[in-house]
């Protein structure tokens, strides 16, 4: 079994300029998610290849510096601010593959969502082969107090019965609605060859902790991250027996 993480991280980034190498809590932002690929036991193990795929040649040597294999360059019409993820992973299967190492299964792993607490990367994989699923989305779970934006002159749509507002602590697992991290996605590869999708076939729910749902948009996203992923290398460092990658 060949695994494929897949670490998409251009360098043309318009809302936080140059977003992928900003520090945060003491390393550049990409560097947390090449370390949680690379603490993985599939990792260890010679099965996990992590793999960042980028334009940018400092992007390029920070990821290496770290720990990652940067076997190519990304090509710049996979590099545009319209392009979307699909094709930039099919790229790097493609790549892989012409260099003899054709993977059965790929992860993505998003630098932009990059707290993730200890074990998430194994926790994935691990329940995405019990499963025997095609593909699995890492969520986390929201409350479904939610409302639609209605047609113009129309009153806004509850997504909930608003005479029957249950509290939080009685919602049934039913009620509960889950919101896409963006952070992990485990994908066959032939999904991605065959529909050219992240998701298809029998799709998983990999439910994340909460904490673990922070996407990185904004100077406000970031200063969240920092704090989060600050508190979790403390208590990665206390543990018994526990050292941290640097």
């Amino acid at each position: 079994m060949r695994i494929l993480a897949v670490i998409p991280a251009r360098g043309g980034s318009k809302g936080i300029p140059r977003k992928n190498l900003v520090p945060v809590a003491g390393r550049p932002l990409i560097a947390w998610t090449i370390a949680h690929a690379l603490e993985s036991r599939y990792a260890v193990t010679g099965e996990l290849d992590v793999v960042v795929s980028t334009e940018d040649d400092e992007i390029a040597s920070v990821a290496t510096a770290y720990g990652a294999q940067v076997p190519f360059r990304r090509p710049a019409e996979l590099a545009e601010d319209t392009t979307a993820t699909e094709p930039v992973v099919l790229h790097a299967i493609a790549a892989q593959v012409a260099a003899g190492r054709e993977p059965d299964v790929v992860v993505l792993l998003q630098a932009t969502s990059p707290v993730r607490t200890p074990g998430t990367v194994d926790r994935a994989l691990d329940q995405f082969f019990s499963s025997h699923v095609d593909s699995l989305v890492g969520v986390v779970r929201q409350a479904p107090f939610l409302w639609r934006e209605p047609a113009p002159g129309a009153a806004p749509v509850p997504e909930y019965d608003v005479d029957r507002r249950p509290r939080r602590q009685d919602l049934s697992l039913t009620q509960w609605r889950y919101r896409e991290t963006g952070s992990i996605y485990v994908t066959r590869r032939q999904i991605y060859t065959q529909h050219h999708n992240r998701l298809g076939g029998r799709i998983g729910l990999f439910v994340m902790d909460e904490i673990e749902g922070v996407d990185i948009d904004s100077r406000l996203d970031l200063a969240i991250a920092e704090g989060l992923l600050a508190e979790l290398e403390s208590g990665a460092q206390s543990e018994p027996g526990r050292t941290s990658q640097a």
